[in-house]
């Protein structure tokens, strides 16, 4: 099973932010027991890197990728570190070559017919949609299904556990994107065993 197909079977990408790497390991086994074996490691701090090196290499059942990234030297640094996917916040063509030049599953962010347009000249199957509230949310991407079928998504941004199962039913959805499976407040808390429990319960939730 490729990256992809793996994302499509879980339906959830949790993003990651940890200001300490430490941690990590710890953050991984969370999720893995939680049932949603993924993360998203968000470029957003000076700890990314190594909480994806010290996530893909002690936890090897859960699939790591990047999120946030901007440059082609993000990708790289990501991938040496054992990033498996790169996600980006927007349609960054160069960054979307790099990945498919160095065979990484790559989901880039797109939100208007324009950004789909240089997803279907790149052989794109998979964008990323945010932000999926802000832009229109399970309507838009209805909208989208009929001129863009060839494309499937993974809406980011508003998406919450109300309002997942509404975008995970559409056909054009292979999974959501979100921090709502391991909020803020119970990562800086290092309650673990809280996020796995939310994670079992939001797994569960699917309809």
């Amino acid at each position: 099973m490729n990256v992809l197909e793996t994302i499509r079977t879980i339906q959830l990408v949790p993003l990651i932010v940890l200001d300490d790497a430490k941690d990590s390991p710890c953050f991984a086994h969370a999720l893995v027991n939680g049932g949603i074996p993924i993360a998203e490691v968000t470029f957003r701090n000076a700890a990314a890197e190594e909480t994806i090196r010290k996530m893909s290499s002690e936890v090897p059942d859960i699939l790591v990728g990047a999120g946030t990234v901007h440059t082609c030297e993000q990708a790289q640094t990501a991938v040496n570190a054992g990033a498996q996917f790169i996600v980006t916040p927007g349609m960054n063509p160069a960054v979307v070559r790099w990945c498919q030049e160095h065979e990484v599953a790559v989901i880039p962010g797109t939100v208007t017919p324009a950004d789909l347009e240089v997803a279907l000249q790149l052989g794109l199957s998979v964008c990323k949609f945010f932000p999926a509230e802000a832009y229109g949310g399970v309507k838009t991407l209805k909208a989208l299904a009929g001129p863009y079928a060839e494309i499937s998504f993974m809406p980011t941004g508003g998406v919450n556990e109300a309002n997942m199962n509404d975008y995970l039913s559409l056909a054009n959805v292979i999974a959501v994107g979100g921090s709502f499976m391991a909020p803020d407040a119970l990562v800086k808390g290092k309650r673990w065993n809280e996020i796995t429990a939310l994670c079992q319960s939001i797994k569960k939730a699917i309809v």
